[in-house]
């Protein structure tokens, strides 16, 4: 029987020694010593240019950064740095120091409609070189990519739950299909609505239908619930997700009217405003084909779709909502089931499902879900488990 892994195995590390904007690698660098320092996609290409001669390297790490020439790089390796440059060719960033914002995944779609979009050129790529199965330099590419999204969510969630604590994270998982203006939308909004006011951070897989409504909902927690029926309703004259122009200039009509922008400290790194300007989305490349969310606060898009999910499931330690779905969200409930039931990532919070008569009738996984949790070597957890018809029952559930 499987065991949970030790505390320090599954929790956030705080790595001093990764300097991932400017300000830090200008502070570090005046001292003369980057010996043991990891640098992390930075622009040091551009003015003004530091100067490295001289400045102790031995053992630096220099990943995806850009240098003045190549002979920088040649010459920080012939001192004993350690230097991965960011691929050629490559439309995304092979060490991504920040979460992507909805603006960068949006870029180019004023110029060049969806296909000018930077999501949607990233994911052209990825289906040229491979899909799910690249090629040697492209899967190094994703990999480092990934592993840097990595790095800018742990230093993105860091303020928040140290101020909040892990069980404020909240996942809203739905199907993807849920057409904009359905009641089922509006439910979804409304909750992550509710959720983000109630100072909960809101976790999505960053696909349409139930997802963009949880995200639009956290969005516009700020605003009375009269402009989030305005938006939907205004959100509802493209409601399918497949017109995939007409989606997304929709969407981005709500954001301008809208406007809600996270804020940032003067050393460009964000605080955790985000959270009640949208929460957080997490989702994967591997299903491109469907338009970005452009209401979540801060993306953390993947390549790899199972690091993805594993990742929502691990952060959502203060519950998780469960909307109608199909065989993605019947999965996922099995998947966060798993984890509850071995004590994979710590103790859970509640599991809500939204529509009693689907859960009980149409899909019944309550069924099985209740004696498998009831089973758990940490006693019966079948009590996590609730039904309900009503999002404010669902809030004061997760929230009590």
């Amino acid at each position: 029987m499987p065991t949970p892994p030790p505390a320090d195995v599954i929790e956030p590390h705080l790595h001093a020694n990764e300097i991932q904007t400017r300000d830090e690698f200008d502070r570090q660098l005046a001292t003369g010593r980057l010996s043991g320092f990891t640098v992390q996609g930075l622009r040091l290409d551009l003015a003004p240019a530091p100067d490295l001669t001289g400045v102790e390297v031995t053992g630096t790490l220099f990943v995806g950064c850009r240098f003045a020439s190549r002979d920088v790089g040649a010459d920080l390796v012939r001192r004993g740095a350690n230097v991965v440059p960011p691929f050629s060719g490559l439309p995304y960033p092979t060490q991504p120091t920040h979460l992507y914002a909805p603006e960068e995944l949006a870029a180019g779609f004023a110029e060049g409609g969806f296909a000018g979009m930077y999501d949607t050129r990233v994911y052209e790529h990825y289906r040229a070189h491979g899909g799910a199965l690249p090629d040697v330099k492209e899967a190094l590419g994703q990999r480092l990519h990934d592993h840097g999204v990595d790095n800018a969510l742990a230093d993105a969630t860091r303020a928040w739950l140290a101020g909040h604590g892990p069980q404020s994270v909240v996942g809203i998982m739905g199907g993807h299909a849920v057409r904009r203006g359905s009641p089922a939308y509006r439910m979804a909004a409304v909750l992550g609505w509710e959720l983000a006011r109630a100072d909960r951070l809101v976790v999505t897989g960053g696909g349409p239908g139930v997802m963009e409504a949880a995200n639009l909902g956290a969005y516009l927690a700020d605003r009375p619930a009269a402009d989030l029926t305005a938006a939907i309703d205004l959100l509802a004259t493209a409601p399918d997700f497949t017109d995939h122009k007409r989606y997304t200039a929709v969407a981005l009509t709500v954001r301008q009217r809208y406007a809600c922008l996270p804020r940032q400290r003067s050393d460009g790194t964000d605080d955790a405003s985000w959270a009640r300007a949208g929460g957080l989305a997490i989702p994967t490349w591997l299903y491109g084909h469907e338009p970005a969310n452009l209401f979540a606060g801060r993306i953390a898009k993947y390549f790899s779709n199972a690091i993805r999910e594993d990742t929502i499931l691990r952060l959502a330690r203060g519950g998780i909502v469960f909307a109608p779905g199909r065989a993605g969200t019947v999965q996922e409930v099995f998947q966060a089931a798993t984890k509850t039931y071995y004590g994979t990532d710590g103790a859970s919070g509640a599991y809500v499902f939204l529509d009693r008569d689907y859960w009980t009738r149409e899909l019944p996984v309550e069924a099985l879900l209740r004696p498998l949790l009831a089973a758990s070597p940490f006693g019966d957890l079948s009590s996590t488990i609730h039904l309900t018809d009503d999002v404010r029952e669902a809030v004061h559930l997760l929230t009590a």
